[in-house]
């Protein structure tokens, strides 16, 4: 194979023959040469005057081997199959849970929140009464958090395994082709809901099981197998029906990173876990065409793309990034329990509201709160919590303290706030009061470096909403590079965000598929 860059305009929707001859131009190859082609890769380039899309492609010439399609494995019937019991259906457990059907394994996935279209409903009564179901938000539930905010799908890292397996999974149960070659490719929240529903129905129909509302309280260990013990939550009355187990010899643990009873239960038990840094800062909110016009140098285009961006700084010896940005997006409420502050972004498919959002947080390590080391492994959660809690207080609601950017730099309550997609409502409070100084200082530096990367950033225009919290787990559960289990609980697979090992979807699927496959070689030797 060869691979080969061709270049077109951003208004040019290239055909394969386009491309094809694309590539012979660039070979220097004579018209026919190319027998096969694969597109590899399609990206923006916005630089200079001429906006065009950039495609990678791999070729084959006569007299070369042509490219073989990317074949999925066949899903298997594991109805009398070993178990593996997976607690999660977010990324990493549900991909893992395809893996074991194709390997032959019977996955049992114990979910503590509702379906993916049940979500929507509780998601709903949150942004409208502020009443939070702790098992059923926008963390909890079938898909996990990456289902309501956007489906990005930005990790094109190979180091963890090869990702076209998870794309084209993706493709598979009903996601738009466009996904395998664009290098920021998202579905959307309007779309990703029918692809999680398809994936499960593939596991059941296949003999795997999926339990919703089943919140998994405790571990034991049984001779040489796993006891899961599982509540029933969600009833209608509110109340539990009592306690049942599932048992299997391996549990892949893909909770994700909001579920903080289960480092609580690790704790309790003196399980191995570890404090973990993670990243907290404010949601940013820019009119969509003011960041169309910075992006594309006032030459936006209805054909184009709705702009994003990605800016990162060195401020004080920490780093301070934009963080799950969206698009022509909303933003969303996203506590998991009653009094948090906890906010979140979203964008559908079209990316069409007139607002971006990302947020730009600051990395927070355990040796930034020494005053929370008494906790041990809990050290960073329990910052994390009080700082939820103290945004929260504020207010005594789920409306959000914000902020204009400048004066939050200036140290200055706003006046009046600019209109928000935040559905609960925004109030003027000091931002630069209420979030821990040591991530206000360096918010307040950032944001005119990064005006110097993006001309017109740094405004009065743009809105800071606190807090961004949950970027990624403040705890780790340690496990063996080699065989993925956790260093003393021999069965027990720590996977994912929640386990520390992931971040976002794509390397979360990916950390799901690596402990099915360890699990099936454990099985085989």
């Amino acid at each position: 194979m060869k691979e080969v860059e061709v270049v077109f305009p951003a208004k040019f929707n290239p055909t394969d023959k386009d491309i094809i001859a694309a590539c012979e131009k660039a070979l220097r190859a004579r018209p026919g040469a190319v027998i096969s082609h694969e597109v590899r890769k399609r990206s923006l380039d916005a630089r200079g005057g001429d906006i065009k899309f950039r495609y990678r492609v791999n070729v084959a010439l006569r007299g070369m081997e042509p490219i073989e399609p990317y074949k999925l494995a066949e899903f298997k019937d594991v109805h009398d199959a070993e178990p593996v019991i997976i607690v999660g259906c977010g990324p990493a457990g549900l991909f893992a849970a395809l893996k074991l059907v194709q390997l032959g394994l019977k996955p049992i996935v114990l979910e503590r929140g509702k379906d993916v279209h049940q979500r929507k409903f509780d998601m709903a009564k949150l942004s409208r009464e502020q009443k939070v179901n702790p098992n059923s938000n926008y963390c909890f539930g079938e898909g996990g958090a990456g289902t309501f905010s956007d489906g990005k799908l930005y990790t094109r890292s190979t180091k963890k395994g090869d990702i076209r397996e998870i794309l084209h999974l993706f493709v598979h149960f009903g996601a738009d082709p466009s996904i395998l070659i664009e290098s920021h490719a998202h579905i959307g929240s309007d779309k990703l809901p029918r692809v999680i529903e398809n994936m499960r129905n593939c596991v059941i129909e296949h003999g795997g099981e999926v339990h919703f509302n089943s919140h998994v309280v405790d571990f034991v260990r049984s001779g040489d197998k796993w006891d899961a013990v599982v509540e029933e939550v969600n009833l209608p009355d509110g109340d539990s029906s009592g306690r049942k187990i599932y048992s299997a010899k391996n549990i892949i643990l893909a909770t994700g990173h909001s579920a903080r009873d289960i480092y609580e239960l690790f704790n309790a038990k003196g399980w191995t876990i570890e404090p973990k840094g993670f990243a907290l800062g404010v949601r940013v909110e820019h009119p969509q065409s003011l960041i169309n016009n910075i992006q594309y140098h006032g030459k936006y285009q209805p054909y184009l793309p709705t702009a994003e961006y990605s800016l990162v700084a060195q401020v004080d010896g920490r780093g301070v990034f934009s963080f799950c940005m969206c698009p022509g997006g909303i933003l969303v409420p996203a506590a998991t329990s009653e009094g948090e502050m906890v906010l979140n972004g979203m964008s559908n498919s079209a990316r069409n509201s007139k607002w971006a959002n990302a947020g730009v947080v600051v990395q927070v390590n355990p040796e930034d709160v020494p005053e929370y080391a008494e906790h041990g492994p809990l050290q960073v959660l329990r910052f994390q919590q009080d700082v939820e809690r103290k945004l929260f207080a504020n207010s005594n609601s789920i409306m959000a303290p914000a902020q204009r950017m400048e004066d939050f730099c200036r140290g200055i309550v706003s006046k009046d706030l600019p209109e928000t997609s935040y559905k609960p409502g925004a109030y003027p409070a000091p931002l630069h009061e209420l979030l821990p100084p040591f991530v206000a200082t360096r918010l307040q530096k950032a944001f005119p470096e990064f005006n110097k990367k993006m001309r017109g950033y740094y405004t009065n225009k743009a809105l800071l909403l606190a807090v961004e919290s949950r970027t990624s787990s403040p705890v780790r559960i340690p496990r063996d590079k080699e065989t993925l289990q956790h260093v003393s609980l021999p069965g027990i697979y720590p996977c994912g965000e929640g386990a520390g090992y992931a971040g976002g979807i794509v390397s979360s699927a990916m950390d799901g598929i690596n402990c099915a496959v360890k699990i099936f070689s454990e099985n085989n030797q």
